[in-house]
């Protein structure tokens, strides 16, 4: 069987139905097979492909000095590739999960993150972190968290998370391309996840966000792996009579505060949802923001659905801590909606 990676002119071709791993994968040989710089390693990234195999058949084609595995140690792998990058390469690596990669925290955050301002721009650090995040898999403790805070808090980070294949190629070779550090997050939920599309790597930038619903009554600003229950949200809310406007925020940092906010003034009403703790969580700041932006059109306080301020839970306790439909919906019903003329609006 020919991977995604063998398939490239076919799949670039033409609208094919792939899974957000295959874009990935596809995304990875695409920047390898074009700028001989980039450099794709991990744990168990070469021979094995990776623990979802989005870097499936790539050591094979590319070789083992282009995709290579390395020792379990991720501090050591940031390090390496911020030496690399200091000259002249392009280092994609991966950290095998998202508490996995807290070893590596200091490299990032004490180095990573400044070394292009503290040279005032002489050094650029093109390098891509991608960190498979979040739950929704069934995963125990150390293999589900939504680590995004701690990076979106430190300056110098571009932070991005597709939510779709297509984003999924097209952010991951905007992020290869980026003279800046990149964290990219991928949302574990969300590999097998399948739609008919042409993957290009052009589109909207890697700092925008994008409107995947339009509504009149409600903003629902999401991102990564809640997507997909936040559409269901929407779709659920339509049947209530309300209309609900789904925004995929897809960068982190920097926030697209333009697009937010604009649509959050159309409606006067929004609700954050993310899978992460609501305590000091991403929907903090998105609301902080919109609070002082669009203060005088909001109709009611802005609200956030998310993970409970708890550690992971175990897997048979998972669908209870992250956000659900229903709890989205609870939320929409909790806006101070204006008594309607049918009725449909004040509370179901």
């Amino acid at each position: 069987m020919s991977t995604v990676a063998e398939r490239l002119p076919e799949l670039a071709a033409a609208p094919i139905p792939v899974t957000m791993a295959g874009a990935l994968n596809q995304a990875l040989a695409d920047a390898l097979a074009t700028d001989e710089r980039v450099l794709v390693f991990g744990e168990d990234v070469g021979t094995l492909g990776g623990v979802f195999r989005v870097t499936d058949g790539l050591a094979t084609r590319f070789g083992e000095n282009r995709v290579f595995d390395t020792p379990l140690a991720e501090s050591a792998i940031v390090g390496t590739a911020i030496g690399m990058a200091m000259n002249g390469l392009r280092p994609v690596v991966e950290m095998q999960f998202d508490a996995f990669a807290y070893p590596a925290f200091e490299q990032i955050t004490s180095h990573l993150a400044k070394l292009r301002n503290r040279t005032q721009g002489r050094v650029e650090l093109p390098i891509v972190i991608r960190v498979p995040y979040g739950g929704g898999i069934g995963g125990v403790e150390h293999h589900c968290d939504s680590s995004e805070m701690y990076y979106a808090h430190t300056p110098g980070l571009r932070v991005v998370t597709p939510a779709t294949p297509a984003d999924a190629y097209t952010l991951l070779r905007q992020a290869i391309d980026c003279p800046d550090p990149v964290i990219f997050l991928e949302p574990k939920r969300r590999y097998w996840a399948k739609e008919t599309t042409v993957l290009e790597p052009a589109g909207a930038g890697i700092d925008r966000a994008v409107i995947r619903r339009t509504g009149s009554d409600v903003t629902l600003i999401s991102y990564g792996g809640a997507l997909g229950t936040t559409l269901e949200a929407a779709e659920a809310a339509a049947e209530d009579g309300i209309s609900a406007e789904v925004i995929d925020l897809r960068s982190l940092a920097p926030f697209d505060e333009d697009t937010v906010a604009a649509a959050v003034a159309r409606t006067g009403r929004a609700i954050v949802v993310h899978e992460a703790s609501r305590f000091c969580g991403y929907g903090a700041e998105v609301a902080a923001q919109l609070s002082e932006r669009c203060f005088h059109y909001l109709e009611a306080p802005i609200l956030r659905v998310a993970g409970f301020d708890i550690p992971y839970p175990p897997p048979n306790l998972e669908s209870h801590h992250l956000p659900s439909v229903d709890r989205i919906l609870d939320a929409i019903d909790r806006l101070q909606w204006p008594d309607a003329v049918n009725g449909t609006k004040a509370g179901r």
